[in-house]
């Protein structure tokens, strides 16, 4: 935890440009898996249960797409626009499942710069090695914003 340090902003959204990109690569590892499932109390047998995923149309355990939705939310928090940044809204699809040991490639590229609302919208897509869509969606992200300097009022609050 950060308590105390500060920590250097991401990316003002006058800094951002549309078809800016970003691309990631994840491999979903069981201990990234079993620490959301942790975390989450998820005991989804989709998720875990080798047996009861083989009879079922999937044929053998998959991520859960908020997992996968995780991945994208911390890509937003540390590369575009970085630390200090919010979604504030995301429309994603999952079209085909991202199974256990998967590697995903994740692109985002920014679609639309928008100072009056301080938004910016970014399309996201992602595909696993078979380079099958796994991911579709659109996410609205306020980039950090311009920090006052510190003075009395600021501290109003405390």
């Amino acid at each position: 935890m950060l308590l105390g340090k500060k920590r250097k902003l991401g990316r003002k959204i006058e800094e951002m440009t549309v078809g800016e990109k970003l691309t990631l690569t994840e491999k979903i590892e069981d201990n990234e898996l079993l620490l959301y499932l942790g975390l989450t109390n998820d005991a989804n047998p989709l998720y875990i249960q080798h047996d009861y995923a083989s009879q079922t149309p999937f044929k053998k355990p998959i991520v859960p797409s908020i997992m996968l939705t995780g991945i994208i939310t911390s890509a937003v928090s540390k590369y575009l626009p970085g630390p200090g940044s919010h979604i504030v809204e995301q429309t994603i699809e999952f079209p085909k499942p991202v199974y256990h040991y998967a590697t995903v490639q994740f692109l985002f590229e920014v679609t639309e710069v928008n100072p009056h609302n301080h938004l910016v919208t970014i399309q996201v897509s992602a595909t696993n090695e078979e380079d099958e869509k796994v991911i579709n969606g659109t996410i609205k992200v306020c980039p950090p914003h311009r920090l006052e300097k510190m003075n009395s009022h600021a501290l109003e609050n405390f």
